[in-house]
């Protein structure tokens, strides 16, 4: 116990520092933990040994896990169905652009140009296609860009990016059992109960008993989780669709959303970003930098020559049209799910394994670095106001999340 205590502070001893400069170079928490992560590994490989981190410890893999879960359910319960309704032909259009440009582009990258085989040349293709709802709703929470018209655009169309992933990933490689027919029938049926069961215990139990809501919300998370990974799928999955249809019930209660951000934000996610940076072998990649460089490059580029013609047609000012296309050729989460999919299938190799990682991570930091540095679009970001007022938002936006939320803070709501 000494020693996972020990290892508990050294992670978040690397989450302090990251959120320190984050602060001070005014990016986003999420980059700097990944790029602490990198920094780390290669620290620990090079002068204490590669399993000194103990990054593929299982409890410290299940706090990755679970942040990755619950970040994808709280950027689900951020998708108004009022503001999707009044969107659906922006989030359509942009999310399907912006799975099939760099799905066709990265396939052709690793077949013709780096003479990858037709199996992995498609895993690559379908692991650099994703747009990273972990690291873009990690954004639009600091810029508090969520709360606008605009963020959530951007977040819906995040979902339909990696829908074609999943879906693309499914339908390539992952094999077809009964189990997948269980998982599907499984999830319909809670899904199709879950606000009618939410809502019953909310009002029956809610402002009573302490955390009940939060209770109840891991606990659909966790036990759809295990059933995807008992049928051959990840436990991410289900947690976008949970978050959907919790929106409602999330924007009643801000004050719940707040804490929930809270645990997951403070305490879950530094374990995932830094993880996923401390994977990435720098050694491997300074090997063979131009590998590395046509994938990030091919994913890049046919992210924003195929976006932004797109992103253009439903925005006007500049600095929107940039900031949505760069956000949107971001990847980490689904891409690095995809990447380890196709390592543990055998339909890549380590050295590619690597490759893809390096790529999918430095898509999730160089984009993102260069849209809130240059082309964010200040005017519509909500003006702050006195606690306890609803914020002067540029555009429509929903509740404010530090605003008035029901109970007395002492139980679940």
């Amino acid at each position: 116990m000494t020693e996972t205590f020990t290892m508990a502070a050294l992670w978040l001893s690397l989450a302090v520092v990251a959120t320190i400069l984050a602060n001070h170079l005014k990016v986003s928490m999420a980059l700097t933990e990944i790029c602490v992560g990198v920094a780390a590994g290669f620290v620990a490989d090079r002068f204490f040994g590669p399993n000194v981190l103990g990054a593929n410890v299982d409890w410290l893999k299940f706090l990755a896990a679970s942040g990755a879960v619950l970040l994808t359910f709280l950027a689900g319960a951020e998708l108004e169905p009022r503001v999707l309704r009044a969107k659906w032909r922006e989030v359509t259009v942009v999310g399907l652009f912006g799975f099939f440009a760099p799905f066709l582009g990265c396939m052709a990258v690793a077949y013709y140009l780096l003479g990858w085989d037709p199996r992995a040349s498609w895993l690559a293709g379908v692991a650099l296609s994703t747009t990273s709802m972990a690291v873009v709703y990690a954004v639009m929470l600091e810029t508090k860009l969520n709360r606008t018209e605009f963020g959530k655009g951007i977040l819906g169309a995040c979902f339909i990016n990696d829908l074609g992933t999943v879906i693309a990933l499914g339908v390539i490689f992952a094999p077809f059992t009964y189990k997948t027919l269980i998982f599907g029938v499984v999830c319909a049926v809670v899904i199709g109960l879950l606000p009618f069961l939410t809502n019953l215990i909310t009002r029956r139990y809610a402002h009573r008993t302490a955390a009940v809501r939060a209770k109840w919300v891991l606990l659909v998370l966790f036990g759809l989780g295990a059933l995807a990974l008992w049928s051959e799928s990840e436990a991410v999955l289900p947690a976008y669709i949970v978050g959907m249809v919790l929106a409602g019930t999330a924007a009643e209660d801000r004050l719940w959303v707040r804490r929930m951000r809270t645990l997951t934000i403070g305490f879950l996610t530094p374990f995932y970003f830094i993880r996923a940076g401390s994977l990435v072998s720098l050694p491997v990649i300074v090997t063979a930098p131009l590998v590395f460089i046509l994938l990030l490059g091919g994913k890049v580029a046919s992210k924003v020559f195929g976006l932004y013609p797109v992103v253009a047609r439903f925005r006007n000012e500049s600095k929107e049209r940039w900031y949505y296309t760069l956000l949107m050729s971001t990847g980490l989460t689904f891409g690095t799910i995809s990447a380890l999919y196709g390592l543990s299938h055998g339909i890549v190799s380590r050295e590619q394994y690597s490759f893809l990682v390096a790529a999918v991570i430095a898509s999730a930091v160089v984009p993102t670095v260069i849209a809130t540095l240059a082309f964010l679009p200040r005017h519509l970001i909500p003006v702050s106001s006195p606690e306890g007022q609803a914020p002067q938002p540029a555009e429509v936006c929903a509740p404010d999340q530090n605003g008035n939320g029901h109970g007395d803070g002492l139980g679940d709501e």
